[in-house]
């Protein structure tokens, strides 16, 4: 066996990467193989529990698909070995011509989340660059940005896990921790005990709507309405936190006049839920004020109306009060470190980053190119060519809207250089597939802002001609003539010691205390002495930011989609975002333990839906939308489990059964760019 593990036999301490929760694990090797992985305790994220993904890490490890060679395309659109020293020469000749004939700005560079975000994704945006082009891109254009934005303009900062534990109510809207984030549930459950309230708000009834204290079975994109009738509660009863909004707020006017429109009545017909229901949960937060956690899902991130809804769920956080106190929103610190980007030293805003002009917030607030914009500049549609990819540990033609589009647009690139642990439906249309070191042959710092937490991860393994990700992108730099200048680390050892000097925290520190340390106590109301890091230095009702760009100042409602759409064509709605524990996105699928309970895709359905067209479970079905077509089985659900007229079908399945191959990259929310990638207007017949 080519790997090698660092030691023949003992347990080496680290961090999960297999989604990102990033749990502190322990790898456990006897002669010389990973024979166990386990839950670290001392770790504040997960507390010794492990998952299965994680248990996993070994399956993927050693998995017989696993790409351990490199691989160059032929004429005739096979795959032969490559060796690595010649791969990264002729694609470092290749982008040297196109950067000639076209540009640096030709040359996109695409990080995707199979090898870790962090420092995997400073590596690849320096690169870019480094290299001259603007137009790094990601995930982050169709997931977590929307909220990261929505929260930044109301409150300054976006905290990714609110303060559960010490919650008196707890609000999720369209997420299910038990699948989605595991390590919620621990502190959800620890503030349950204590007597606090647990809410879910969601169109399924998914695992933690079973264990909720009020579940609200709502229409799928119309959260906002609701949203906006629990503040018309709040005001109209006067169960406010006054102090807060009268001296740390602004826009306060504005949002009580126009949350008149939010009656107990129009909420109800909007959002499908009963007045009581409504009335119900605005008593739990009006009985608990100010220790309300709010937690939004990214399945509100995919609809037109996403960030406008989720700052309307911000605001609604700031009229509770519930802002950086025990029990809500925490307003995390950073811990300094030295930053791996060069948007200050090199910005490149003059080359045009693709979709920053389309949509200027995505990029002001995250530097984010938009990838859906990116499909269209490959396809000779944009303002300047975009001839080259570099992609790491991505898979698009799963993960990204109009599935069929992103494959064609692949297919015309000049250069189309994959980096992955396996050969995806995205490696399979490269010209060059490299393989990618798992986080399990690599080492990094992991940051938890809400912890005031960092932590080392150590490298278990190495496997011959598979490199990490700092190594292969200094490699190309070298290459290309810019690793001394911005690339002078040796390795990924130096890059770690590096970004922690000037900080309270040392390498040998960390070293010494492999579950990670605190880098500053946790402090709270920081708003008393410190201004909200937003434009006015307050808590923001209404944005003058949003208002001076054409924006709406107010995060005003919009029926969704769906709603507005032919419904005589497409009469039901799909949605594509529901979480299985043991897949992350489209990875895992090849893993057998998993295969075998979850072999195929399948659209769940309401028995009195699937009567109508007498459709039995198991049935083979196909589902329409504008876009596209999939084919895949049915699995019926009663009343209670989904509402009449909704489907549902978890995305990253691959084949005929690519769920992306139905949802839209036409329909964006205007201030982020997601694209509608749920609540899909779709027909559906039996085969």
């Amino acid at each position: 066996m080519r790997h090698k593990t660092i030691l023949y036999k003992g347990i080496v301490p680290t961090i999960c990467r297999q989604c990102d929760m990033r749990c502190g694990i322990y790898v456990h090797i006897e002669d010389g193989l990973i024979k166990d992985i386990s839950g670290m305790k001392a770790h504040p994220q997960n507390r010794g529990r492990v998952c299965q993904k994680g248990v996993a890490a070994r399956d993927t490890v050693y998995h017989d698909e696993r790409l351990l060679k490199p691989l160059k395309r032929s004429s005739n659109g096979s795959f032969s070995e490559i060796s690595l020293p010649r791969a990264m020469d002729e694609i470092a000749t290749k982008i040297e011509g196109i950067k000639e004939k076209s540009g640096a700005r030709s040359i996109g560079i695409w990080k995707g989340e199979a090898l870790g975000f962090a420092q995997q994704e400073k590596y690849a945006r320096r690169f870019a660059h480094a290299l001259g082009s603007p137009n790094y891109f990601s995930c982050d254009s169709q997931c977590f940005a929307s909220r990261y934005i929505a929260y930044c303009l109301v409150q300054g900062f976006w905290n990714p896990s609110p303060d559960f534990e010490n919650a008196k109510a707890i609000i999720l809207w369209g997420t299910n921790p038990p699948s989605s984030h595991p390590t919620f549930m621990a502190p959800i459950n620890r503030a349950r005990k204590k007597g606090g309230k647990l809410v879910a708000i969601d169109p399924r009834l998914t695992n933690i709507a079973n264990k909720a204290d009020l579940f609200l079975q709502i229409k799928p994109g119309s959260d906002g309405a609701l949203a906006w009738g629990l503040i018309r509660y709040l005001i109209e009863s006067e169960s406010y936190d006054k102090n807060f909004v009268e001296k740390y707020s602004t826009g306060f006017t504005e949002l009580s006049a126009y949350s008149q429109h939010f009656k107990p009545s129009f909420v109800a017909n909007e959002t499908g839920l009963e007045e009581s229901d409504v009335i119900t949960l605005a008593e739990i937060i009006r009985e608990n004020i100010p220790h309300i956690a709010n937690y939004v899902g990214v399945s509100l991130e995919h609809q037109e109306n996403g960030v406008q809804t989720i700052r309307t769920i911000a605001c609604l956080g700031g009229l509770c009060g519930a802002v950086d106190i025990p029990g809500s929103d925490l307003w995390p610190e950073q811990m300094g470190e030295q930053n791996l980007n060069l948007y200050d030293e090199i910005p490149l805003i003059e080359l045009k980053p693709i979709g920053a002009e389309r949509f200027p917030l995505l990029y002001d607030f995250r530097k984010e190119c938009h990838t859906m914009t990116a499909m269209d500049y490959i396809l000779g549609k944009g303002e300047y060519p975009l001839r080259a990819m570099l992609l790491t540990g991505a898979n698009p033609v799963i993960t990204n809207p109009n599935a069929e589009k992103v494959k064609e647009a692949f297919s015309k690139l000049d250069l189309f250089v994959v980096r992955d642990l396996f050969l995806t439906e995205t490696a399979s249309l490269a010209h060059y597939i490299l393989p990618a070191a798992s986080f399990l042959e690599r080492s990094e710092l992991s940051f938890y802002p809400h912890y005031h937490w960092v932590s080392l991860s150590r490298k278990v393994l190495h496997i011959p001609d598979v490199v990490d990700e700092y190594s292969f992108w200094k490699e190309l730099a070298q290459r290309l003539g810019f690793a001394e200048k911005f690339f002078p680390w040796e390795n990924e050892e130096e890059v770690n010691r590096w970004m922690l000097e000037g900080t309270s925290v040392s390498i040998e520190a960390l070293q010494e205390n492999h579950h990670g340390m605190q880098y500053r106590p946790i402090t709270y109301r920081k708003y008393l002495n410190t201004p909200f890091p937003t434009p006015s230095g307050k808590f923001e009702f209404f944005s003058e930011y949003l208002a001076d760009r054409g924006y709406e100042g107010l995060p005003l409602y919009t029926k969704p989609f769906y709603s507005r759409e032919n419904m005589n064509k497409y009469p039901f709605t799909l949605i594509t975002g529901a979480r299985n524990l043991v897949f992350t996105h489209s990875r895992f699928r090849n893993i057998y333990r998993f295969s075998r309970k979850y072999p195929h895709a399948v659209v769940e359905i309401n028995s009195q839906d699937a009567a109508g067209l007498d459709i039995k479970d198991g049935d083979k079905v196909r589902i329409k939308s504008e876009t596209g077509e999939v084919i895949v089985k049915a699995v019926l659900m009663h009343k209670g489990e989904i509402k009449p007229g909704m489907l549902q079908v978890t995305h990253g399945w691959g084949g005929n059964s690519n769920i992306n191959r139905l949802t839209l990259d036409n329909v964006n929310d205007p201030i982020s760019g997601f694209p509608q990638t749920t609540s899909i207007p779709v027909n559906i017949n039996k085969i």
